[in-house]
């Protein structure tokens, strides 16, 4: 059985890396298998995701559908097909 596909919304900061499509496609049974065939599609991508030591960026979150993978299984968090991958940089700022 081949791993299903699933569809990577990526942020506008990171779609330099895809030709600027702001949703990709790319298979995977986990997220950590989907960012490596996101990482093997759009070279420079995955490591703006993930870091040297294979783990999620600190500022970075990355969502399975509705749900932070960190309060899963991670990057084992298992996807289905119709599965929705969302990668969002997190935001700092605020008033001075």
């Amino acid at each position: 059985m081949s791993a299903p596909e699933v569809t990577v919304r990526v942020p506008t900061i990171l779609r330099t890396h895809t030709a600027g499509a702001a949703e990709v496609s790319v298979p995977g049974d986990t997220v950590g298998a989907v960012l490596a065939a996101l990482a093997g599609t759009y070279p420079g991508l995955a490591g703006r995701v993930v870091g040297e030591d294979g783990a999620v960026r600190r500022f970075v979150n990355v969502y399975l559908d509705e749900t932070d993978v960190r309060f899963e299984s991670g990057l084992d968090t298992p996807t289905r097909p119709g599965s929705v991958v969302s990668v969002i940089p997190a935001v700092a700022g605020g008033a001075r």
